[in-house]
Parts: structure tokens; sequence; C-alpha cells
């Protein structure tokens, strides 16, 4: 397994990072369509759909970002749909937290899709108009993202339970703990702050997002980043609730080692789009 996973995420790399840095953002944009089709092909089967019908929704999804695309989307200022985007994973994603299950289940199948297909052209909208602005601001975001998963890991296995009593959801994600989302906000603060220290030290083509965000002494916006922090959580969280659902440990078997393309980017699904929101306001 250890070295399934070692052998996958070579090749990742070795496939994403010329896409990343390449001057042009068309590589990566592109690139980023496969990803978000392939989600959009295991959100089909998540949700009870059969073969031809998921692989029709992960068409659709990257004709849709094509289209986007060649529409001029990713030169226009998005703010309206990044708005609407926070609403939808804050007020969605919380009334799914708290009904579980259950809740999503009842929902129908139609929409339970039409929900993931929503989700993923406009993270995909996001990540390559994140790119279009510059390689330092898109990675300051994906860094986030990496950067409260592993805090919030080792801030679990550190005091997990020993701080505050229960689990964060333990009918969905009986690992998480309260104490590891909390872990995961001071990692990425701690990370905000750093990063705009090194763009001020360090001055690049494009800011990052935290310079953005901060710009003009605005250090009382590092609530936001850690609001951001917080809504990776909900998206790894949603992901977990869906499978469960669907009586699965993997979105699929894509990537060896590595379950589905929807386990690497679950928590950078809202993300993206709150980012976006945080750099257009």
């Amino acid at each position: 397994m250890l070295r399934q996973r070692v052998i996958t995420a070579v090749v990742l790399l070795l496939v994403l990072l010329p896409a990343l840095f390449y001057p042009s953002a068309f590589p990566f944009s592109a690139l980023a369509i496969v990803f978000i089709a392939a989600g959009a092909w295991e959100w089909a089967r998540l949700v009870g759909y059969g073969p031809a019908a998921a692989i029709g929704a992960a068409v659709a999804v990257a004709v849709a970002c094509a289209l986007a695309w060649a529409g001029g989307m990713l030169q226009h200022p998005l703010g309206w749909l990044w708005a609407c985007m926070a609403l939808v994973w804050v007020g969605g994603g919380t009334w799914l937290l708290r009904g579980g299950g259950q809740a999503w289940a009842r929902l129908p199948r139609g929409l339970r899709l039409g929900v993931g297909v929503l989700v993923l052209i406009t993270a995909w909208l996001a990540v390559a108009q994140a790119r279009h602005v510059g390689v330092n601001f898109l990675l300051s975001i994906l860094v986030l993202v990496w950067t409260a998963d592993i805090c919030a890991y080792f801030a679990g296995r550190a005091w997990g339970g020993r701080v505050m009593p229960g689990k964060l959801a333990p009918s969905i994600s009986p690992g998480k703990t309260w104490e590891g989302v909390w872990g995961g906000m001071a990692g990425v603060l701690v990370l905000a702050i750093g990063w705009t220290w090194l763009d001020t030290a360090l001055p690049t083509a494009t800011p990052s997002l935290y310079s953005f965000v901060l710009a003009g002494d605005r250090w009382y916006m590092l609530l936001a980043i850690g609001w951001l922090a917080a809504m990776s959580v909900v998206g790894d969280l949603i992901e977990s609730l869906i499978k469960r659902v669907a009586s699965v440990k993997d979105s699929s078997h894509l990537l060896p080692g590595h379950g589905g393309v929807l386990d690497r980017i679950d928590a950078l699904l809202p993300a993206l789009p709150l980012a976006m929101l945080l750099y257009s306001v």
C-alpha cells in the first residue's frame, strides 16, 4: 500500500508540477478539467447512477467547464458566483452535517447529482481563475488546505478528546476531533503570517491570497483565513458522509493507494471558491 501511494504521488507530481509552473495557465486549466470530470464520474456513482450515466456526468461537466473557459468567464469577476457558493457551502453544509446521512439519502437522486455538478464546476472555475491570477496565489490556497489537514491530524493525535469533550462528527468521521479543527486553524494562521512576510521580503509577480486579504494591516481578516480552514474540514466531512451513505471506503480506485479523485480534492471543493470570494471582495 505504501509503495502504491508513493508511486501514485510521484506520478501526479510529475504531471501537475510542470503544468502548474508553465508560463501559460492553459496546461494547468486543461488538466484540472480532467480531474474535475473524473470527480463527476465518481460523484455520479456515489449517488447511485450506473456506468453510462456516470460517464455522461463526467462528459457534461468537462463540456460545461470548456464552454465557460471559451466564453471568457475566467477573465471576468465572478464575485456573485463565489457569494452564492458561500451560501451553498455554509447553509447547505450546516444543514447536511446536522441532518446526517439520512438527510442526504432523502434528497432526490437527480438533485444529489446536480449538487455535485454545481460544486465541481465552480471548483474548476475557482482553481482555473486562481491560476490566472498567479502561481503564488494558487499555491497559497492549496497549501492552506494541506496545512489545515496536516495540523488537524497532529493536533487531534496529541490532544484529541483531552481539551474538548466529544468528537467533531462521530456518526460521519469518528476520528475527527474539535482539537484537530482548532489545531488546523491555528496552523493556517501561522502559515498566513509567515507567507505574508515572505511576500514582503521576497516580492513575486503576484502576491499570495494572504497578502491580498491582509493588505493595509487588516490583521482582523485572519478570522477569514481561519474560516477557510474550517470550511475545508466541512468539505472533507461531507464527502465522508456521502461515502458512508454509499457504503464505500473510497470514492473510486482511480488513484492506486490514494482512493479516488474526490478523496484528494474534497477539502478543496469549498476552499477554492471561498478563497476567490475573499480575493474578489
